[in-house]
């Protein structure tokens, strides 16, 4: 397990302080880009839940966050990121991926969590690729 994926579950595993899909995903890569955590925990703090308001997955926010830290928020990248997602899920959003969860009867928690850790390794693997992580 890479130490990306390593620090993402030890945040999804802590319950006080609770640390949203979009924290758990952008934190893990902060340090590598000169961001302490505390600080990537506040700029990724209003993205989980989907924004708040069940919009965009928060962990897919959160993905985007980790890749623009690196510069890499070029139209390939992107693309191949949301080609990745797209291919695994019908929909970007948290409440449509929740209900499709839900009507699978599946449980919250393992649902993001399992988003969580998905887009860590499709941030990782995209960084690694583009030369931005070792």
């Amino acid at each position: 397990m890479s130490k990306y994926l390593e620090r993402s579950a030890a945040l999804r595993a802590t319950v006080t302080p609770h640390y949203n899909c979009a924290q758990s995903v952008f934190m893990p890569f902060a340090p590598d880009a000169g961001v302490c955590e505390e600080d990537a925990r506040r700029i990724a703090g209003a993205f989980g839940g989907g924004m708040k308001r069940s919009s965009v997955c928060g962990a897919i926010t959160g993905g985007l966050m980790a890749l623009g830290l690196f510069g890499m928020d070029d139209e390939a990248t992107l693309r191949e990121y949301y080609s990745c997602l797209s291919q695994a899920h019908s929909s970007f959003d948290c409440a449509a991926l929740l209900a499709q969860n839900e009507a699978a009867g599946g449980e919250k928690k393992p649902f993001c969590d399992g988003m969580v850790f998905e887009c860590v390794r499709l941030v990782e693997r995209l960084l690694r690729e583009g030369g931005r992580i070792e």
